[in-house]
């Protein structure tokens, strides 16, 4: 058993997104615009392109966008294995994000004695 239903919740997505289309059709197509842009330049391949839209949509906690791209890489022959890759270049990105963040804090907690 799977913690959601993916596919439904793809399938459910799309159809949001369908709608959203009608009521704005310039924001979504502005959306498309920048989707696709990304695959001009020819320097990354297909499966390689989905695999980090995996890894950012983790960092973005964005589920409509895991479920749409890891159906994508898995239809271009991503393996389990080459997902949990990207994967875990995500986590310890984050993880350190947290870190350098983490030193903003210390210096905002430390500049408000100042005041």
């Amino acid at each position: 058993m799977h913690m959601t239903d993916w596919n439904t919740y793809r399938q459910q997505v799309t159809a949001g997104v369908g709608h959203f289309a009608k009521l704005s059709p310039d924001t979504v197509r502005g959306y498309g615009t920048l989707s696709t842009a990304g695959q001009k330049t020819g320097q990354l391949d297909a499966k390689t392109r989905e695999l980090i839209a995996v890894a950012v949509a983790i960092s973005l906690r964005c589920d409509g966008c895991i479920s749409v791209h890891t159906d994508a890489a898995r239809k271009l022959g991503a393996t389990e294995a080459e997902l949990a890759e990207a994967l875990g270049v995500a986590t310890s990105l984050n993880a350190g994000a947290a870190v350098v963040y983490a030193t903003r804090a210390l210096d905002a907690f430390a500049a408000s004695a100042e005041a």
